[in-house]
């Protein structure tokens, strides 16, 4: 059966199969792969060795390692992602299902959706023929400004944690490795080849290496990719301060492999711990193989290189296969998918009068204006972006949810006039505008100046106007006093029509919370101060320390547009009886106890919230709250239910620089519960000793 390539869904239904189950065994131990790689190695020459650890760019392959067949070593080929199968090694670029953005994933706040994104992402890598996906990106959102923001998940290092160890598990399932990148603190694309970013020790610990801890030891990442900058005045391809907490701390049983560039020396990154240098062997060829002839590299690093990739390989059962045809991806069960991801992580920022859902039956009319109205917003640009199998327009989904008899007018906005009279003129007026991020490039958080003066425009025309906005980040809203809703749909992926149009109407209740601040003006970011970002070109420095998303504007006791957490319903909630319970025989740890209460009148997911509150530490203070727990629940009308959360000793520890170590501080920790970080009712105490 031939692969599936662009066409008219009625050629996929006719076309397309489902995906055969595949069985996948159980990594096998780690004692019998490490043996049987060193064996391999042993036999392996000098020119065999340096050829397996560098990638090749040549007319045929790119993102790939070559094998070497008479050792039974087979070849290496990647993928990129994060938003689903992107660049590979063919050329043209193959097709794949365009999931939504990572930070609409992230949006969901449901690692359970996570862990389904991950298969879907990973299986269409194994059926396009890669063993190796670039995702997930885990990297903190420290500025909304950064580029790459829609390709990451959050603000705060737990959100973050969870959702990329559930996504390396949906990947890994696949039979494919994840690769978390970008290890550490690629958070700004100005620059980011030779920023120098000067961050403490606390902060590097709290903020940035969380994210990077639970995937390796809850998601069990088969590898790890070094980011481009330098961090206190070391690229992280050669920091060994850095690098060597992967094994050494955190267990790691996998590799690490550069982003495309990143390297930049031979033997500091060989030493340090860099394991495969892509795309090329620049550093990696001729020069490692003249210092290891030279002494400065010793033969037994360059073997355990080897040995760490072959054994994770053969954990993965890729020593052993067959060389693997391109398979069909099942287009329409990958794209039911994607719609039902897109929606779960949509968020709506409000809804005055109950505007939304849409009400067929009152209405005879709506005018759907705005550029983002005319095409899908499949996702965002660079090296993630995804050549989608088909795509839904936003009027095509809006349209298939309208009564035959009504009417939708659709305008691209660029005529303010003419969307001004069909705004007076229909019943309701939808206004969809947004971003576009791109990797290589920073970007404003503004939207240009004339999509706001159009929001604006039709908003004064009608009083039912609803602004949709597809951004891959926070944006500005100058205008958010005069619309009577507001729906964050972020890049929704290639059902883009489909997905929006059921959350409008009420298909689906929308139950997204923001997985980052969305500020209120640019002088409430710390981006004010350019020291702290972008910095000088050369060097920038992590000033703000903890105090990164909410907690910068709790600690500074800012009032942000939308707080992080937060994200309505077109039900009502409501949390009650909180208690909080040490746990016995296991030091501080302690069990959270609440009940969620679906008050309203439609059924919906609620997301129970717990952050912790420090007590006074002689070293600093952490921020005033940090996110501890949370659980996403579905419950009827009138329905309640009772959940425990468990919140463990991390939940409780900060990093001591004078010990370099995690640390309790005694005392007494506040532990406070509800659906927003800035809207909390629940509050207890306990005391660890």
């Amino acid at each position: 059966m031939k692969r599936v390539g662009a066409g008219s869904l009625l050629f996929f239904m006719l076309v397309c199969g489902c995906r055969m189950a595949l069985a996948q065994s159980e990594p096998s131990p780690l004692g019998r792969d490490d043996a049987r790689a060193r064996a391999i190695v042993a036999k392996m020459t000098l020119d065999e060795k340096i050829a397996e650890l560098h990638g090749i760019h040549t007319a045929e392959h790119y993102r790939y390692v070559p094998g070497v067949p008479r050792l039974g070593i087979p070849a290496f080929p990647m993928t990129n992602g994060p938003a689903g199968v992107g660049p590979g090694g063919a050329s043209p670029q193959l097709r794949a299902t365009a999931l939504p953005a990572p930070i609409a994933l992230a949006a969901s706040w449901d690692p359970a959706l996570a862990l389904r994104y991950g298969k879907i992402a990973g299986e269409e890598t194994r059926d396009l023929q890669s063993d190796l996906l670039e995702a997930p990106d885990i990297n903190i959102i420290r500025v909304p400004q950064n580029g790459r923001t829609f390709e990451s998940y959050s603000e705060d290092p737990y959100l973050d944690g969870q959702m990329a160890a559930a996504t390396i598990q949906g990947i890994q399932s696949a039979g494919v490795l994840a690769n978390v990148k970008h290890y550490i603190a690629n958070n700004q694309e100005d620059n980011r080849f030779r920023i120098d970013e000067v961050i403490d020790e606390r902060t590097l610990r709290e903020i940035y290496m969380p994210g990077f801890r639970a995937a390796v030891e809850q998601g069990h990442a088969a590898s790890v990719m070094c980011a481009y900058p330098k961090i206190n005045g070391a690229f992280n391809c050669e920091n060994e301060p850095l690098l060597s907490v992967l094994e050494r701390e955190w267990k790691f049983h996998g590799f690490v492999l550069s982003d495309w560039g990143a390297v930049h020396s031979t033997v500091p990154s060989a030493l340090n711990g860099l394991d495969l240098e892509m795309p090329t062997g620049a550093y990696f060829g001729d020069a490692l193989k003249t210092a290891i002839q030279q002494g400065q590299v010793p033969m037994a690093r360059i073997d355990a290189m080897l040995v760490r990739r072959f054994a994770t390989m053969m954990r993965f059962g890729l020593f052993d296969s067959k060389p693997k045809p391109l398979r069909p991806i099942p287009v329409l069960e990958d794209g039911k998918a994607s719609r039902e991801i897109a929606e779960q992580g949509m968020v709506l920022l409000k809804n005055e009068n109950q505007v939304l859902p849409i009400d067929t039956a009152k209405l005879r009319s709506i005018a759907l204006i705005g550029p983002d109205a005319l095409r899908a917003k499949t996702g965002g640009g660079g090296s993630s972006h995804v050549i989608p199998l088909y795509s839904i327009a936003p009027v095509d989904g809006i349209e298939a949810h309208m009564p035959l008899q009504k009417r939708v007018d659709l305008l691209d906005g660029s005529d303010v006039d003419a969307a001004v009279a069909a705004a007076r003129r229909d019943d309701l007026a939808i206004v969809m505008v947004g971003d576009s991020e791109s990797e290589g490039r920073d970007h404003t958080i503004e939207l240009p100046a004339a999509a706001n003066a159009l929001i604006s425009a039709v908003a004064a025309a009608n009083p039912k106007t609803v602004v949709v906005v597809k951004s891959g980040s926070a944006l500005l809203m100058p205008w958010i006093r005069s619309v009577a809703a507001v729906l964050e749909a972020w890049y929704p992926g290639e059902e883009d029509g489909n997905a929006v149009a059921d959350v409008l109407f009420g298909v689906v209740n929308p139950s997204g919370k923001l997985p980052m601040t969305f500020p209120a003006s640019i002088n409430q970011t710390f981006a004010r101060n350019p020291d702290w970002y972008p910095g000088n070109g050369t060097e920038v420095h992590y000033g703000e320390k903890l105090n990164v998303g909410y907690r910068w504007y709790q600690s500074r006791q800012l009032t942000p547009l939308f707080p992080f957490g937060f994200g309505l319903s077109y039900t009502t909630f409501s949390l009650a009886k909180m208690k909080a319970t040490a746990i016995a025989g296991t030091p501080h740890a302690v069990e959270v106890e609440l009940t969620v209460t679906n008050t309203g009148e439609r059924a919906g997911a609620e997301v129970a919230q717990v952050y912790v509150g420090f007590p006074n530490i002689p070293e600093g203070d952490e921020p005033p709250l940090r996110l501890a727990a949370f659980r996403k629940m579905m419950l009827k009308p009138g329905e309640s239910k009772q959940i425990a959360l468990t919140l463990d000793a991390q939940s409780f520890s900060f990093w001591s620089v004078a010990d370099h170590a995690w640390r309790i501080q005694p005392g007494r920790y506040k532990i406070q519960a509800g659906d927003s970080s800035a809207d909390l009712p629940l509050q207890t105490s306990i005391t660890l000793r």
